[in-house]
């Protein structure tokens, strides 16, 4: 039979191409969004219109803190899994408008918590972030770290739903799983993110902000291998273990069906060495400004992924350059530049 997932964000970066990559291998989606205006609405839409045009995908346009909606939608698509990708993205927002971040990270995530419990689905899959390692310093971070020195609200909104997820795997046998996105890059991205504005400013000629003037260090995480850990997690469904013994370095609760699994590329990349990456790709130099650290920022994130290769044979792999080449050419073509 025909596997049903319901996706909150499905109109959002991630939540597209996972969508796709689910609708390719046959099974059947149902999206949810709220096509907020954080960024170019236009753009989502027309993510979503690609969806809507492939065999398996539906959709519903709501936001998660609107509760009765989202118990509807879920009812009737009657889910085997959810994956919870929706969310108020951006750590330097969140230092504007913090409440944004607790009415759809936390509500909202507590929303579809309470659909999967109800409805009893195999396995509800949660997304995470690396900031929530925060003012860790022992790197690659590993998810048996301690993760208790959060710098942004928009971290701490995501700790409290690790929090939050692994109650409801305890109270209700709930087998959830939180993945931990590292930097994220890749076509049809966020216009938000550095990779996108570099690229943007680079062709019309204008300079780019390089902050912590170029001393900083990112695990930056191709959108197609983010998502492919993500498919395969679908199956690593996580069981507690009968005697409450966890095998070293796994993430695994002892008192509950309940994982946190880093997706990165395990790789520290130099941001000077990105921007020239970039460069490279646009066949440009660019113009450089070079900024002091931006409060909420951190000056290294570097993935541990041996877990996510434990649980599901696979490694995410591509190189940055073969990834910023590819997003070049789809951002020439999308805006004809």
């Amino acid at each position: 039979m025909t596997r049903k997932v319901l996706i909150t964000g499905t109109a959002g970066f991630i939540g597209f191409h996972l969508a796709r990559l689910l609708l390719a291998e046959g099974f059947r989606v149902h999206g949810y969004d709220g096509m907020t205006d954080y960024y170019d609405v236009t753009l989502k839409q027309r993510r979503h219109a690609m969806l809507l045009q492939t065999p398996g995908f539906s959709a519903t346009e709501g936001m998660l803190e609107d509760q009765r909606l989202f118990d509807q939608v879920a009812d009737d698509f009657a889910p085997e899994v959810i994956i919870h990708l929706a969310a108020q993205a951006g750590v330097r927002y969140s230092l504007e408008n913090p409440r944004a971040y607790l009415d759809s990270n936390v509500i909202g995530t507590f929303n579809v918590m309470e659909a999967a419990r109800r409805l009893q689905v195999g396995h509800l899959l949660m997304a995470s972030t690396s900031s929530i390692y925060g003012a860790n310093t022992e790197m690659p971070y590993a998810e048996t770290h301690k993760a208790d020195t959060q710098l942004t609200i928009y971290a701490a909104t995501k700790k409290a739903t690790e929090s939050m997820g692994h109650v409801y795997a305890h109270l209700w046998k709930l087998p959830t799983t939180m993945f931990r996105f590292f930097t994220v890059y890749g076509t049809w991205g966020r216009p938000d993110l550095a990779y996108f504005k570099f690229v943007d400013a680079i062709l019309k000629g204008q300079p780019i902000d390089i902050y912590n003037h170029g001393e900083m260090y990112r695990d930056f995480t191709h959108v197609g291998d983010l998502v492919r850990g993500i498919r395969l997690l679908i199956d690593a469904v996580p069981m507690r273990p009968v005697d409450g013994v966890v095998e070293e370095g796994d993430s695994l609760s002892p008192v509950a069906p309940y994982r946190v699994v880093n997706i990165g590329n395990s790789q520290k990349v130099k941001l000077l060495d990105f921007v020239e990456a970039i460069e490279e790709a646009v066949g440009q130099k660019a113009i450089r400004n070079y900024m002091p650290m931006q409060m909420g920022d951190v000056p290294a994130t570097w993935a541990d992924a041996s877990l996510l290769q434990r649980v599901t044979g696979y490694r995410p792999h591509t190189d940055i350059r073969d990834g910023l080449a590819e997003f070049v050419a789809w951002y020439r073509e999308y805006y004809g530049r």
